[in-house]
């Protein structure tokens, strides 16, 4: 049976839905549903995207063989749009619908199932059932034959599931159903309590080199400082929570859900038995895993009014990713922090990357981070060769919104944003929560109106006062001169000796001389100077220019495109800067005086 214990209370389910990984040799999942106490024109659909990941997928071109019955008469199914269908039947009797789900998406957002491992949200697979959404649902999964050795992890209440875990589980209601993701195969597993809650950790994908017992006990760190955040020393409102990470050859994402999280990261990023120092992926992914943590409260529960109830079948808008996503992205690094688990010079590292990616952004002057959060359906889940030019990332940005937000606060002495996470919680109940409270709780807590603020560095295109905020505190903010791709302006690939432009951005000097993203960029030429003869160089990676331009400050950039040969008048910056980010002199321990540090405990 399974380590919790099954739900007490007998639940009649208005949808049953038993899950059978059939053919992994096909990528299919079986699925028959049982609804039974049907409508006469009994109304089913399919999710079109998943919550946490704003971007219509459209789930149901993967469903297909769609049949009903009643006993053993069949009944007659009519499509009504791209995922809805209407089934007439007697509303006497059960309605059983079967169909397949086609499952070859190695990510966290979906459903994969092959020889080796199975896994699903069961937004791609379970049939919404109008009418029923608010009843119970139940959902039994089958072990797959040939597959003795597999086992199944889901955040579901179990009711009857053997020790492997496969059997039924029930959910309240449809959207808990769909909020909770199922893995399933031979993975490593392990648990620790924090905050007096279970905790698991199931890794898919492990080399014989993981270290297991590390990643437990910085989780549950993490877990801690988290807990510890947002209620002290009183429990948190989820009674277990489960960790699910695929690790793979080439990946890396995360999607929050209410009692659990789906993980993907590389088999190098894994934390390695006798490896002393973290590695710079391991680091990576313990920020991952912060960051789906701290959504359990910042998305999960308290989260955008436009959210109270999800409409699965378009599009949900807000203007507050910044928020839920920024400021999320703020504290995860600040959790590792205060964990333990990074030093100063560690965090400081992480901040200076951020504070990087947004200064080196020419869309930051284009799109506030309102509107990022607003257009993320049609934007920031589809990005192209022009993103960087006409788009901000609510991610990066917002996080230092959060930031320039943390140190006012501090400078002023009256309140921390720490604080005022923990007042929206209270005064929002764990809930659904607006703009307007914010608002209203920063100005109960710190003493004045910050509508200025929120409508310069939420609403506005203007450059943020980081520099202002952080020297205030003593920060030492150092210029190093930048990256050449971003002196010039430019992101590229470079794959078997060929140099091909990914990205132009803004105001550049590679816009300037009329590069454009698919050029390929064969050589360099040198006008004759001095005595020294013109020269024509070709390059195998952007690195060679300097190489080969010297001291000049002017070339010719040979570019192919469209099978055209072009000659491009380049000319090179100088003095193009990064920023780095050291803590104070005189600091020991703290990166911030004690008067303004975000950490390590408050």
């Amino acid at each position: 049976m399974s380590s919790r214990k099954p739900s007490q209370r007998k639940i009649a389910a208005a949808a049953h839905y038993l899950i059978e990984p059939a053919n992994p040799a096909d990528h299919e999942f079986v699925v028959e549903l049982t609804v039974a106490q049907p409508a006469k024109r009994q109304r089913v659909s399919l999710p079109v995207w998943i919550p946490g990941s704003y971007l219509v997928r459209e789930f149901a071109r993967h469903l297909h063989g769609l049949q009903a019955r009643q006993g053993r008469s069949a009944c007659r199914v009519q499509q009504i749009d791209k995922c809805t269908w209407d089934i007439a039947c007697d509303p006497e009797r059960p309605l059983v619908l079967r169909y397949k789900v086609y499952a070859f998406d190695n990510s966290v957002r979906t459903a994969w199932l092959d020889s080796q491992r199975g896994f699903f949200n069961p937004t791609s697979l379970c049939l919404r059932v109008h009418g029923h959404e608010e009843a119970p649902h139940t959902l039994k999964i089958a072990k797959p034959s040939g597959a003795p050795d597999w086992k199944l992890a889901t955040a579901l209440t179990p009711s009857r599931t053997t020790s492997d875990g496969f059997g039924s589980y029930t959910a309240a209601n449809y959207d808990e159903l769909a909020d909770s993701p199922v893995e399933m195969g031979v993975f490593w597993s392990g648990s620790f309590i924090a905050g007096g809650v279970e905790h698991r950790f199931v890794v898919a994908g492990a080399p014989a080199s993981f270290d297991g017992a590390r990643l437990l006990q910085d989780t549950q760190k993490i877990c801690e400082a988290a807990i510890r955040f947002w209620h002290g020393a009183k429990t948190p409102p989820h009674q277990h929570y489960l960790f699910m990470l695929s690790a793979v050859d080439d990946g890396y994402g995360g999607l929050e859900h209410r009692f659990s999280t789906a993980l993907i990261c590389t088999r190098r990023d894994l934390p390695r038995q006798e490896q002393a120092r973290a590695s710079e992926g391991y680091t990576t992914l313990l920020g991952l895993i912060s960051h789906e943590y701290f959504h359990t409260w910042n998305v999960k529960r308290l989260r955008p009014s436009e959210f109270a109830r999800y409409d699965y079948t378009q599009e949900n808008y807000t203007q507050l990713l910044w928020f839920f996503e920024g400021f999320t992205s703020y504290y995860d690094d600040l959790i590792l922090r205060r964990a333990g688990l990074i030093d100063d010079a560690g965090y400081f590292k992480l901040l200076t990357k951020t504070i990087n990616q947004v200064q080196q952004a020419p869309g930051r002057h284009v799109q506030s981070v309102a509107e990022a959060s607003f257009d993320a359906w049609t934007k920031y889940y589809r990005p192209d060769e022009n993103t960087p030019n006409s788009t901000i990332s609510y991610y990066t940005k917002g996080a230092l919104v959060a930031l320039c937000f943390d140190l006012t606060l501090r400078s002023e002495g009256r309140t921390t944003l720490d604080d005022v996470m923990r007042a929206l919680w209270q005064r929002c109940q764990g809930g659904p929560m607006a703009e307007s409270d914010f608002v209203a709780v920063l100005s109960e807590l710190g003493g004045r109106s910050f509508e200025r603020e929120v409508g310069h560095w939420v609403h506005g295109t203007s450059e943020l006062p980081l520099k202002q905020l952080l020297q205030a505190q003593g920060v030492r903010l150092l210029d190093e001169p930048s990256q050449l791709a971003q002196v010039l302006g430019l992101r590229v690939s470079e794959t078997d000796g060929n140099i091909v432009v990914k990205v132009v951005l803004a105001g550049g000097a590679a816009a300037s001389a009329g590069l454009a993203a698919g050029d390929e960029w064969i050589g360099v030429e040198l006008s004759a100077t001095r005595g020294v003869p013109a020269t024509s160089w070709r390059m195998n990676k952007l690195e060679d220019l300097p190489l080969y331009a010297g001291a000049a400050r002017q070339v010719t950039a040979l570019v192919a495109r469209d099978k055209r040969l072009l000659r491009l008048s380049l000319a090179l910056p100088t003095g193009v800067t990064t920023w780095r980010l050291l803590p104070p002199d005189g600091v020991a321990g703290d990166p911030l005086p004690a008067s303004a540090r975000p950490w390590p405990g408050r």
